[in-house]
């Protein structure tokens, strides 16, 4: 009897930990971010200067985020970012894991430890190296172009600065994207590839028509990753803020979430906009994974 309560009870206890981590460090901040989004700080009446209290406002905090024209703005500039962002990663991912995956490539090991470890570098600290390398006074490309008698390259001014922001976003995540392609190409039978040859199937061929179509399903999940990264974007601009004028406080959606509790103390209007924005990124990924879906399976259904 013992030893069979032992045996129904063993799941639960293996399985306690991750439900303890959930509960503690997802389920209950999403409810109180739920919570604290319908509530609101007024003024009461009562005495010299009044006094501060929360009540309940219902909706009235995402009315005020979504009529916020700079919230949208930073969904625009997010946009233009993402443009940028995502295919150059996602392209040069897939280059890098076909080229290692070649049948004459060498130096394999080597050559995935090089392009996965800026991957390993955290993000602010990459922010700021780049950040050293943008700035016209500490600029090495800058340099180069003033002693051949041009002028320092304004990476951090105007629409240069899309460009700035994306290639952190491209060099710290290549590698991680492309492992995951990789790990794909590599799990493809090896005898997928011989048939191939013997029909006369060229390299590019082989490339183009058989391994990109079957690892399309790591592609979509690199795109969702990427996706999601782009939507919560917040740290490389706010380390570059300071070293130029082009970015505001609220530049993207996160940093004007950030300046809304922080810095205007209205913490239930940030979380009105992070649940707004959650709800968005969750959509968003459920309608991309509809559409490969779709596009991968839509003959069999």
């Amino acid at each position: 009897m013992v030893r069979r309560r032992r045996r129904i009870s063993a799941p639960y206890v293996f399985i306690a930990p991750a439900v303890l981590f959930f509960l503690a460090f997802l389920a209950i901040p999403v409810v109180y971010a739920l919570y604290l989004s319908v509530r609101g700080m007024r003024v009461e009446q009562g005495s010299l200067f009044g006094s501060r209290r929360e009540v309940f406002v219902g909706l009235a905090n995402y009315r005020e985020t979504l009529s916020d024209s700079e919230f949208w703005a930073g969904f625009s500039r997010l946009a233009a970012y993402g443009m940028l962002a995502i295919p150059l990663t996602l392209g040069l991912a897939l280059c890098f894991a076909l080229m290692l995956d070649h049948t004459g490539a060498r130096g394999r090991r080597l050559s995935r430890a090089a392009i996965f470890l800026p991957y390993a570098v955290p993000g602010v600290i990459a922010s700021l190296l780049w950040g050293f390398m943008y700035l016209p006074s500490t600029s090495p490309f800058s340099y180069l172009t003033e002693q051949a008698g041009g002028d320092a390259i304004p990476f951090l001014e105007g629409s240069n600065l899309y460009g700035s922001l994306a290639n952190i976003a491209v060099w710290g995540g290549v590698g991680f994207n492309m492992l995951i392609i990789y790990t794909s190409l590599r799990a493809i039978p090896g005898e997928v590839y011989d048939a191939a040859r013997i029909d006369g199937c060229s390299e590019w061929q082989l490339a183009w028509r058989i391994k990109v179509p079957l690892v399309v399903p790591a592609l979509v999940l690199t795109g969702l990753f990427s996706l999601v990264g782009t939507l919560q974007v917040y740290g490389e601009p706010t380390t570059l803020k300071p070293m130029t004028t082009e970015i505001s406080g609220d530049w993207v959606p996160l940093m004007h979430i950030y300046e809304s509790g922080f810095v205007r103390d209205d913490l239930p209007l940030a979380a009105a906009g992070s649940v707004i924005l959650a709800i968005g990124t969750f959509f968003v990924s459920l309608l991309l994974l509809r559409v490969a879906q779709r596009r991968a399976f839509g003959g069999f259904q």
